[in-house]
């Protein structure tokens, strides 16, 4: 007789419930862990036009071309840390299939793997080396003056400072997630880079390690990048959609190059620390970068939750340049979410192709 009062058959019912979907759940986590699993990344066909050292330039070139298409060909320049397959993670969520279904000409750089040679490179060998002659054959193979150009995040600030430099050779610009004014205390990585030493490092390791960079961007929020994703792996391990784009993201994270030791010791003095590209002040190639000679249309992409770089590393920019023409979108993503979520996959590429359709005829 139970005299306690508590509903023991309900509860052990319950239990019997739950340890018995447990199970089940288990089972099928097996199964789907121990079968081929599809994670493939960078998975749109592409072909490399252009070779110069470690650098690569990707043309993506549209199946279909709808009759309103931008006829500009569009440059994407990812940042050294890490690789451009982000924008082609997975199938549905990939910016440059969505970019290529709308009939753009696509180009990507890829910067490839330094060696210890390239230690020495600077922010002026990228800029006006590299990706100087990446547009110039983009340029010569469309036979046009000008090009759209895109930039993520570090590679949206040497496509600002690019511009700058060369505004008669880019037609819109498009900057994502992309710092510009780096005297902020929101993000815990802009903290850190104020006190850091980039020439101990450099001198340590030559290149900066994209290992060492991983580990400092994982401790940045480690209860969410280094626990609570392992935890939601093992509560959705029975769900093979979620495996596989789980297994994709880990292998993109991983595939981390490392930095030439002299761009990043200049990136993390000159930007982190003396703030110049804001200013006017920064130097590349012995030339005065100067935001106002940036006169081209420009789309400002950022995100709400960005704990690298957050709002108030990009929403200066519109601000600070000498176009007329400028738009600031603020999306409620992170910093890599803006790329690869459902939700922003909705939101992102199509503002991109409305904005450069309204101004491709100009």
């Amino acid at each position: 007789m139970n005299t306690s009062g508590l509903p023991v058959d309900l509860i052990m019912k319950k239990l019997a419930e739950e340890t018995g979907k447990t199970q089940s759940r288990a089972q099928k986590a097996s199964e789907i862990l121990l079968s081929p699993l599809e994670t493939g990344i960078s998975q749109t066909s592409y072909e490399v036009v252009h070779t110069e050292d470690r650098v690569k330039l990707k043309y993506y070139r549209p199946e279909n071309r709808p009759a309103d298409h931008v006829k500009t060909p569009l440059l994407i320049v990812y940042a050294l840390i890490n690789r451009e397959t982000m924008l082609d993670l997975q199938p549905g969520r990939s910016v440059a299939r969505s970019l290529m279904d709308n009939g753009i000409d696509l180009y990507m750089i890829d910067w490839g793997y330094p060696a210890e040679k390239d230690k020495f490179q600077t922010i002026d060998d990228h800029v006006n080396g590299y990706m100087d002659t990446m547009i110039d054959v983009i340029r010569k193979r469309h036979n046009i003056e000008r090009i759209n150009l895109m930039g993520v995040c570090m590679g949206g600030t040497f496509s600002i400072i690019y511009t700058a430099l060369h505004p008669e050779k880019i037609k819109n610009l498009i900057t994502t997630v992309t710092p510009s004014n780096f005297d902020t205390e929101q993000g815990l990585l802009h903290i850190w880079m104020k006190h850091a030493d980039p020439g101990l490092m450099v001198n340590a390791w030559g290149n900066m390690p994209g290992d060492i960079m991983n580990i400092g961007f994982l401790l940045l929020n480690p209860a969410r990048l280094m626990l609570d994703k392992y935890i939601g792996f093992m509560e959705n391990a029975d769900d093979r959609n979620f495996v596989e784009n789980f297994i994709r993201m880990e292998k993109w994270i991983f595939d981390s190059p490392d930095v030439p030791g002299e761009t990043f010791r200049q990136f993390v003095v000159d930007c982190y620390q003396k703030n110049l590209l804001i200013q006017n002040q920064l130097m590349v190639g012995g030339r005065q970068v100067d935001l106002k000679n940036i006169t081209t249309p420009l789309l400002n992409i950022y995100g709400k939750f960005d704990h690298l770089v957050p709002p108030e590393a990009c929403e200066r920019l519109t601000r600070a340049v000498g176009s007329a023409d400028t738009e600031d979108v603020c999306l409620e993503t992170g910093h890599i979410g803006i790329y690869v979520s459902s939700k922003t996959q909705r939101e992102f590429v199509p503002k991109i192709i409305s904005w450069l359709k309204k101004r491709d005829g100009e």
